[in-house]
């Protein structure tokens, strides 16, 4: 196991700068997912960890030790891709083993190492299979038993459960889970899934436009998002924002449009007036007599919750229940925000009030 250090890294492509000054300490043992949109930069700072692309400028550290200019194989580092990249004439036996051939590893000891990783994994019955004859979640097995048998330093997965189905995704969330668990190998863990972010990390690192938003603990970002962007990232449905202002005569609240007013807990000092983005989470919405009147527009039941859409404020927002209720679409209702799970942002820089 080992700490890895991300030290203000730069990366540019030609004149194009694509990270700009991203630093991230990992602890020894810690299960750090890379959390952003496509192209915000979290495949590319993986890939310089991984030693497959240079670094323009910065440091990239791993138990101390500056690895910028030390090829891939001496990092003591193991990958995961999205592509399981097996060898379609190797058995799985062959594949898993493969990198250890290529290092003179005897065979006693190859073995070993492929009986432990298939233990681990539940591939023994399939040792000696081909991958055509490996379903889709067998195959990423396969393919993390081949990172395995390296016994590395540092696991690095880039997004290894997009290619499949949405019931294998949760089952193989939870085995990559388990597998840290077990092993307490140092894990850096690529995905634009934000889901797999809050279930699988002990920290997460938002990223976007190739700088580093926030990180933290998953229910720390999801409670005290610092801005609009990780607000509405982290979470599914993501955070409603209603553009309003501060009233602070009288009981604190939020004017928005057509004079409604959305209930406060705290606010700036002397911000009488101020204009703010209003956030409050689908889940912290509730049917209220002293709520804002609304009117549903769209109504999706998924068993456990419904959520379900409304205009108010001039806004769709979303509001998601636990409970069954009878709703339509055209019906008014009224929401009532609970004030102590609202924040409020400042609507130019989108940083947290």
């Amino acid at each position: 196991m080992a700490s890895v250090d991300i030290r203000e890294v730069r990366k540019s492509f030609g004149p194009v700068e694509v990270l700009h000054g991203v630093s991230v300490p990992i602890s020894d043992g810690e299960f750090v997912v890379l959390v952003g949109p496509s192209g915000c930069g979290k495949s590319t700072l993986l890939r310089m960890l991984a030693g497959l692309e240079n670094i323009t400028s910065g440091e990239i550290a791993i138990s101390g030790r500056v690895v910028n200019h030390v090829h891939p194989k001496e990092r003591d580092i193991a990958m995961v891709f999205q592509n399981y990249a097996l060898y379609p004439h190797m058995t799985v036996a062959q594949n898993m083993g493969f990198s250890l051939k290529l290092r003179g590893t005897d065979k006693a000891t190859i073995g070993e190492r492929v009986d432990r990783a298939a233990e681990i994994l539940g591939l023994k019955p399939l040792l000696e299979r081909f991958p055509r004859q490996l379903s889709g979640g067998q195959r990423q097995r396969v393919a993390m038993g081949r990172a395995i048998v390296r016994d590395p330093q540092v696991f690095l997965f880039d997004e290894p459960l997009s290619n499949l189905d949405a019931k294998l995704r949760v089952a193989m969330r939870t085995e990559i889970k388990e597998l840290h668990q077990r092993l307490r190998t140092t894990t850096v863990y690529v995905t634009h899934d934000q889901i797999e972010a809050m279930t699988m990390a002990d920290k997460i690192v938002v990223m976007h436009d190739g700088i580093v938003e926030q990180m933290g603990a998953p229910l720390d970002l999801y409670d005290h998002p610092q801005n609009t962007f990780v607000a509405g990232f982290i979470g599914s449905p993501a955070m409603n924002f209603i553009p309003g202002r501060i009233k602070a005569n009288g009981s604190l609240s939020v004017e928005v449009a057509g004079g409604a007013l959305l209930p406060l807990a705290q606010a700036p000092a002397s911000s009488d007036g101020r204009p703010v983005t209003y956030g409050v989470r689908p889940e912290h919405l509730e049917l209220s007599d002293e709520g804002v009147e609304a009117e549903v527009v769209v109504i999706e039941p998924t068993g456990s919750e419904t959520q379900v859409f409304v205009r108010l404020a001039d806004q769709e927002v979303c509001a998601v229940f636990r409970e069954r209720h009878e709703l339509r679409p055209g019906q008014k209702v009224r929401l009532r925000p609970r004030a102590d799970a609202a924040k409020i942002f400042d609507p130019e820089t989108g940083h947290r009030l």
